[in-house]
């Protein structure tokens, strides 16, 4: 660990402009690279807001994604928009970040200078890895070929275009039987919540718009290794949890892992088979697999190690955040984590450029929550003094809305996501939501065959 701010680099690469001074400011500031720009990412950029530094913010997507609310997307009750914010409007507000839409692929840590896809170097003062993680199978076969991921705003958008395809297959059929069977894989918060809304989704939306399908051929099932979903929250929570999923429709298989996945079955660890047109796979993460080549120190899992100063072990001045790292507090993959870490790390460069000590991260959980579906969830809020507030029906659904809805980045996607949620699950217009339609091939004719 270093307490004094290194000599100003020089970035190799003026296509981006980053040599440009501040207003201000006649020489080039520091030059803190953010690559990544999640919950960490973000958090970190919007602690540097007043800093004498230049930042220059690398993402693959020119946007960031609110992941809690991804299920919604893919179940219609979205538009992918809502849960988007577009990285290159924090200059609206932040004048001294400059927004790169690339992708890291290696890094030279004595040079201080990393190497984008395009083959451009960009030298740094300081360095912050947030780039985040991907679905982790772990090595399932046909998990990766027959199961739909739903960690990016793509996939979610994929799961909703291929629910509705089938759906539409399903009301052509002769077959009564003929319907839509979706196994979700995992019982955390994501694999409850999904299955909630597709339960919700089928019982208010789609069964009256789709007079042509049993409604026993519309199947929603879990499917969980442990003997338990929810295993984060207290045995209370969890019970009524899994009450209400019941409740909806939805079939817990608890106990059995998945074994494989093929393309239109589920097959578990104790030998079961289940029929399933639609697997959402929503079982786990892990890091890239590019991250091994950045030159960063990485645990078993392959996440960055870090300090509790969230500075990469080894490399001063290199610092990392979010899911894609792990300190020795060994924090959960959550938002929270990611945050919190995101704006120590802003704080404790700007610590460096004054030449004070770091601060080690003081993580405050503030609890977690999950919604089941209309006026059902649960939370568990950690008040002062240690002691837990568990809350679940209605209380804890307006709840969940409310730290939701302020969680998101921007004004529009508040109002858009509070009214697509209300028209969804508020009273009258739960009776008849609309559901957002996924797209459908269209029918064609066939083309008149050259003469």
């Amino acid at each position: 660990m270093t307490d004094s701010a290194p000599t100003p680099a020089h970035t190799e690469d003026e296509d981006y402009g980053l040599e440009t001074p501040l207003a201000g400011h006649p020489e080039p500031l520091p030059h803190v690279v953010v690559v990544g720009g999640g919950f960490a990412g973000m958090a970190a950029v919007k602690a540097l807001h007043d800093a004498p530094v230049r930042i220059t913010l690398i993402d693959r997507r020119v946007y960031n994604t609110f992941q809690p609310l991804l299920y919604q997307v893919a179940t219609g009750g979205l538009n992918p928009g809502d849960v988007t914010y577009f990285l290159r409007g924090l200059r609206l507000k932040q004048k001294n970040v400059h927004v790169v839409h690339e992708h890291l692929v290696e890094a030279d840590h004595r040079a201080k200078k990393i190497r984008l896809l395009n083959d451009h170097w960009i030298s740094y003062d300081y360095l912050v890895v947030t780039a985040g993680v991907t679905t982790n199978f772990f090595d399932t076969p046909g998990a990766k070929e027959y199961a739909f991921p739903m960690y990016s705003r793509s996939q979610a958008i994929r799961i909703r275009d291929n629910l509705f395809i089938r759906l539409e297959k399903a009301a052509k059929s002769k077959r009564a039987d003929d319907g839509l069977r979706v196994v979700v894989v995992g019982g955390g918060a994501t694999g409850v919540e999904v299955a909630g809304a597709l339960a919700e989704l089928r019982t208010a939306g789609l069964a009256p718009a789709y007079p042509e399908i049993h409604g026993d051929a519309f199947e929603v099932k879990v499917v969980q290794r442990g003997g338990e979903i929810l295993k984060a929250f207290a045995p209370k929570l969890r019970s009524y949890a899994a009450k209400e999923l019941r409740h909806r429709g939805v079939s817990l298989h608890l106990g059995a892992g998945v074994a494989a996945v093929e393309r239109e079955a589920v097959v578990l660890t104790d030998g079961t088979r289940i029929h399933a047109d639609l697997t959402v796979w929503s079982a786990g993460v892990h890091p890239h697999e590019e991250v091994a080549e950045w030159g960063l120190p990485q645990d078993e899992y392959g996440r960055i190690k870090v300090g509790d100063d969230m500075q990469v072990e080894g490399l001063p001045g290199v610092f990392a955040a979010g899911d894609i790292a792990v300190s020795p507090a060994d924090l959960p993959q959550l938002a929270q984590p990611a945050i919190q870490g995101g704006a120590l790390i802003g704080r404790n460069i700007e610590a460096l450029l004054a030449g004070r000590p770091l601060r080690e991260l003081r993580y405050v959980d503030k609890g977690t929550m999950a919604v089941i579906g209309r006026r059902a969830a649960i939370a568990e809020i950690n008040l002062p003094g240690g002691r837990p507030l568990r809350l679940t029906k209605g209380t804890a659904w307006l709840v969940w809305l409310f730290v939701h809805i302020m969680s998101l980045v921007g004004p529009r996607n508040r109002v858009t996501t509070l009214a697509g949620l209300v028209t969804r699950y508020g009273f009258p217009f739960h009776r008849r939501p609309i559901p957002i339609v996924g797209d459908v091939p269209t029918v064609r004719p066939p083309k008149a065959s050259a003469g």
